[in-house]
């Protein structure tokens, strides 16, 4: 093990990633799915772009499709046939989804596999936060990562066996208990605004990467801001490369900027 790699086992035990958006740029392809499945049904919906980003302000897909239901304005029987329906549309939306995965539409973003297998080589535990649904999130990790991806996780935990999702810390709080780690000792990476806050809420030192569907959105809580995780072959942009020294995030700088944060809290509450 390199000293860097002992610097940044000693500063934090886990590694705690969402999946949409951070890992891979999925929304895309969720949108796709939605609709294809939504067209199974005979429904004359259609998710833009627009409005998908706007729909994404809402965490978990079922909860998108209810929303959305409740924005038509329709009589209240079809009202209820249809919120009734939203389990199965739901369903088949994530079979739709998974076929998509699969296919390899989807590759990490830059420097995800990398920082995890630079984790995993220093003895650092990494765990999955997500609000999707269990499916997505295997498939995904699979596809994107290696058929053996999922047994790099000590813990993967979604949305939909908490009862509160994001922005409540409720996945973050699960997580770090499965690991045992204390939430000053973990590091998260988040793509949304609302993501972040539940991550800061469990007490997390959090890294947030915004996506294309969620580039704008208020990202002050976060203790770290960066376009991408970066890699040799796809480095940061100049000016981020200045603000953190590197050309790409690696143990040595992520350990360095939980240093600083983890004083920084010391001397407010001194």
């Amino acid at each position: 093990m390199t000293r860097v790699m002992r610097r940044a086992a000693r500063e934090f035990e886990a590694l705690i990633f969402d999946v949409d958006g951070t890992i891979a740029d999925t929304e895309e392809a969720h949108r796709r799915a939605f609709n294809e499945a939504f067209c199974a049904y005979g429904l004359e919906w259609n998710w833009t772009p627009e409005l998908y980003a706007e729909l994404l302000q809402v965490t978990g897909g079922k909860e998108r499709i209810r929303r959305y239901i409740e924005r038509l304005q329709l009589q209240p029987a079809e009202s209820e046939r249809l919120l009734r329906l939203v389990p199965e549309i739901h369903g088949t939306k994530t079979r739709l989804y998974t076929e998509l995965v699969d296919l390899g539409a989807l590759r990490p973003r830059a420097g995800v596999a990398r920082l995890m297998t630079e984790a995993r080589a220093s003895g650092i535990q990494l765990a999955i936060a997500s609000t999707t649904s269990p499916q997505n999130v295997e498939s995904l990790l699979s596809s994107g990562l290696g058929a053996d991806a999922l047994s790099w996780f000590s813990a993967i935990v979604s949305g939909d066996v908490v009862s509160r999702k994001k922005p409540a810390p409720d996945v973050y709080d699960l997580v770090l208990g499965r690991l045992g780690v204390a939430p000053g000792r973990a590091v998260a990476f988040e793509d949304s605004a609302i993501g972040v806050l539940a991550a800061k809420s469990a007490g997390c030192f959090t890294v947030a990467t915004p996506s294309s569907w969620t580039l704008g959105q208020d990202f002050a809580p976060a203790d770290l801001l960066l376009p991408s995780l970066g890699d040799p072959d796809e480095p940061l942009d100049a000016a981020t490369e200045w603000r953190i020294g590197a050309r790409f995030l690696g143990l040595g700088q992520l350990a360095t900027f939980h240093s600083a944060a983890l004083r920084s809290e010391e001397e407010i509450a001194t």
